[in-house]
């Protein structure tokens, strides 16, 4: 089972950018997906195909994803899913805990989120072939995370 969301990083330039992740509840690893100021339908489907294959290669299936109904999550994101074989269930209107497991893991990067000062550029759009980074985080070790991601996509 997959959980997804997005969490807000503030830079110092006072922009903000939105990072997708997703969750695999049963092991509790994470995947960074991307990192962008502009999270429109079209680069979150795209970010949606690139778990598929990653989680493809490790022959993982999935046969759940909790979302909420976020309006970047458009109905070509939950094709992506439904191709796979995967059940998409969206969470109840104004009920932000029904998706417990992306909201817990969101909560926990807010404070450190928050004092994290991340420089960028005027670019910090993703290039899908680079942007897959998945590992078990901790708090401070996802702000590094964040922050390598931008670098190497302002270099």
């Amino acid at each position: 089972m997959l959980a997804c969301g997005f969490f807000t990083v503030d830079t110092v330039l006072l922009r903000r950018l939105y990072v997708l992740f997703f969750i695999e509840v049963d092991t509790r690893r994470i995947y960074l997906s991307g990192i962008t100021a502009n999270p429109v339908g079209k680069w979150v489907t795209q970010q949606a195909r690139n778990l598929s294959f990653a989680l493809a290669e490790g022959t993982r299936l999935t046969k759940f994803l909790i979302r909420d109904r976020d309006t970047k999550l458009t109905v070509g994101f939950d094709e992506v899913f439904r191709s796979e074989g995967t059940r998409i269930i969206k969470t109840p209107v104004r009920a932000p805990w029904a998706n417990a497991f992306a909201e817990r893991f969101n909560d926990s990067q807010a404070p450190s989120a928050e004092s994290a000062s991340i420089g960028s550029s005027s670019s910090v759009e993703t290039n899908s072939s680079r942007s897959w980074r998945s590992t078990s985080l901790t708090t401070t070790s996802t702000v590094r995370t964040v922050l390598w991601i931008s670098r190497r996509h302002n270099a």
